[in-house]
């Protein structure tokens, strides 16, 4: 293991600069507001802040103050933050982001996982945090070889905490790291305590009847994702499919890897009329920069090709069922892109042991409700302890 330090060449910065000044804008129809895509006045402002305002540098030296290592797991680097609690009995926790997602949503909750103490909590909440970065994203290695589907990157976490020295440990994820959090559970049944999860696909049963025992807020939950599997999967079926051709645009123009990014930021969330409703503009910038330095947008989209490509790929991934060992709980959040319903979730969950529903927050938890994600996180973790 190696220690890593995040250092963005000047020169990249100074590009970033120059191609977001050059940048070629579209047209835009009037009134369309967000249903088309990012509106166009939004996003020429927020590129110009990006621009003009935005402090990589200080995001970096944030980043930089919580210990960062490498190490090569599966002939590919990954790269992670290893935040030991100064309290002697925490428990190891292993956190994974998703897509558009990276190390940087959970900022906000390491102090209060790591050192509840300190944070006002119960020093026997704490935990030691491990939280990589998915092979292909951000500041982990970009696979140069197919297969890394959700069960490799679990494999890949399992040999990541073994060479940590830790025996038993907590899994929590929500995106991607829901089923890299599931098949962990499921590959290292040994070490695993619990899996958390802060997003839960659940599908349809085959019994039509089924459908009938549904409450009025479960049918709700069920016509949304209908209509999200109309109206808003266009990103999932291009980088299930085509990764590579999108790859070109989204690394050659960073108005164009924003765009592609703070639309989920919009429609994941519990955003009013702009993301910075619910998610700080740095921090969310923070995020974006971390795309576009790394130039991550193909390599993070690869994930999608080996995990949803086909239908069969797409419910293999996400469908379950999920016969872990280890107990299981998961944190509802309102605004999410997924709402799990939970009659199903125990199909499908046989050791489910922890449901909450919270009145807000969305896809981005430890972003959007860090005080939520943190006291949830905890109290599940109660049970394993």
């Amino acid at each position: 293991m190696r220690p890593f330090r995040i250092d963005i060449p000047q020169e990249a910065l100074d590009d970033l600069d120059r191609r977001l000044a050059a940048t070629r804008w579209p047209g835009e129809l009037p009134g369309a507001g967000w249903r088309r895509g990012v509106p166009l006045g939004y996003l020429k402002e927020l590129a110009e802040y990006w621009r003009t305002g935005f402090d990589w540098r200080k995001a970096e030296a944030h980043l930089n103050s919580f210990p960062q290592f490498l190490t090569e797991v599966d002939g590919v680097d990954v790269h992670f933050l290893h935040v030991r609690s100064p309290e002697p009995d925490a428990l190891p926790l292993v956190v994974t982001h998703g897509w558009p997602g990276s190390v940087a949503e959970f900022l906000d909750v390491i102090g209060p996982l790591t050192d509840p103490r300190a944070h006002g909590g119960d020093p026997a909440d704490a935990f030691h945090l491990v939280i990589p970065s998915l092979p292909g994203y951000g500041f982990s290695g970009h696979p140069r070889e197919a297969g890394w589907d959700t069960a490799r990157v679990a494999r890949a976490w399992a040999e990541l905490m073994r060479r940590l020295g830790y025996d038993r440990y907590l899994v929590q994820g929500g995106d991607w790291g829901m089923p890299v959090s599931l098949q962990l559970g499921l590959a290292d049944p040994e070490h695993v305590a619990g899996v958390h999860l802060n997003m839960l696909a659940t599908f349809p049963p085959q019994d039509p009847a089924e459908f009938a025992r549904l409450d009025p807020a479960d049918r709700a939950r069920l016509e949304f994702a209908g209509y999200f599997e109309q109206d808003g999967a266009g990103w999932r079926k291009i980088q299930s499919t085509r990764p590579q051709t999108l790859a070109y645009g989204l690394t050659d123009s960073p108005v164009g890897q924003l765009a592609w990014i703070v639309e989920k930021f919009m429609e994941w969330t519990a955003a009013g009329t702009v993301p910075e409703d619910v998610v700080d503009r740095d921090r969310l910038l923070t995020d974006v920069a971390i795309y576009w330095f790394t130039a991550s947008a193909g390599s993070s989209a690869q994930l999608y090709y080996e995990s949803n490509r086909l239908d069969a790929d797409f419910l293999r991934t996400w469908a379950g069922p999920w016969p872990l060992s280890a107990p299981v709980g998961v944190a509802v959040f309102p605004e999410d892109a997924v709402r799990p319903i939970r009659r199903w979730a125990e199909r499908i969950l046989p050791t489910l042991a922890h449901w909450s529903e919270f009145d807000r927050g969305g896809h981005f938890a430890a972003l959007e409700q860090p005080g939520l994600f943190v006291d949830d996180v905890r109290e599940f973790a109660r049970r394993v302890r």
